[in-house]
């Protein structure tokens, strides 16, 4: 690190602690689509106007308002565009997108809030500290210098991992006496800037010695477009309330009992059809 990155650092260091600061970061993230074993059967044409259709829920802009110690990360309101309404549930599906996440880095909490099934959760995000590796490569993104991290988290369980889980369960023969589910990991990579000396980032990421302003997930990019310091309307960040409060493992359980109850709907109803038909 050279001399002048340390008096810039060092400076901005006071100017945070010295002050009841405030800030803000917006990200834009894109989400690849995985078609999964659909996908086999969609022509390249199709594919490309489903992902043209699904591009507001799979490129949505997020923001991050933080303070010293709390941070709250929830999507930037928009109007939803003329013919997209009926794909809000599929375009989320699809993105693995979640409610607002909540961070209180004194009191080490982490809270999300997000609607299942037309249910409101709060979800415990109190996992197992990420074990960021640092690494040394560098570069900017924008006027900040930002530093390399990596770490293995596990994959969480959404709607398509779990149907397509399922789905390969079908079509494998094994023996079941030796059989084990796994858990899968993912590797995880960020860019911090030691420039804003706080430990956030989006989502349920954090714990660098500086903010994210690049994330990136096994399909999902979250690139911060611009940051916002002491902004003239001060935003409270506060606590979700709403909502029945789980545990991480607990959502994800009852979202892989849910979805395979509902596939199994699904593969039952088109069986009694065809059986209708003849």
């Amino acid at each position: 690190m050279n001399k002048f990155l340390q008096i810039l650092i060092f400076t901005f260091t006071i100017s945070v602690s010295s002050q009841d600061f405030q800030g803000q970061a917006f990200y834009k993230t894109q989400t690849s689509m995985d078609f999964g074993s659909w996908g086999d059967r969609m022509s390249a044409e199709q594919k490309k106007a489903m992902k043209d259709r699904m591009k507001p829920f799979l490129e949505p802009v997020y923001i991050l308002t933080f303070d010293k110690t709390k941070s709250i990360y929830q999507q930037e309101e928009t109007l939803d565009a003329p013919g997209t309404g009926g794909g809000r549930g599929w375009g989320r599906m699809w993105a693995s997108a979640g409610g607002p996440v909540y961070k209180d880095i004194a009191t080490k909490k982490s809270l999300q809030s997000t609607e299942f099934m037309g249910k409101k959760f709060l979800i415990s995000n109190d996992q197992k500290k990420i074990k960021w590796v640092m690494e040394k490569e560098q570069k900017m993104i924008g006027n900040y210098l930002c530093f390399k991290a990596t770490a293995q988290v596990p994959k969480p369980k959404t709607m398509t991992s779990v149907w397509r889980k399922a789905e390969k369960e079908n079509d494998t023969i094994k023996d079941s006496a030796n059989y084990e589910t796994q858990e899968e990991y993912s590797m995880v990579t960020a860019w911090y800037t030691p420039q804003i000396p706080v430990s956030h980032g989006p989502a349920e990421f954090g714990g660098l010695p500086g903010l994210i302003l690049e994330l990136t997930t096994d399909r999902t990019v979250m690139l911060c477009t611009r940051v916002v310091m002491n902004p003239e309307k001060r935003i409270q960040i506060s606590e979700p309330t709403k909502g029945e409060f789980v545990s991480r493992t607990e959502f994800e359980n009852i979202v892989e009992v849910k979805t395979k109850e509902m596939r199994d709907m699904w593969r039952g109803g088109g069986r009694s059809k065809s059986i209708r038909k003849n």
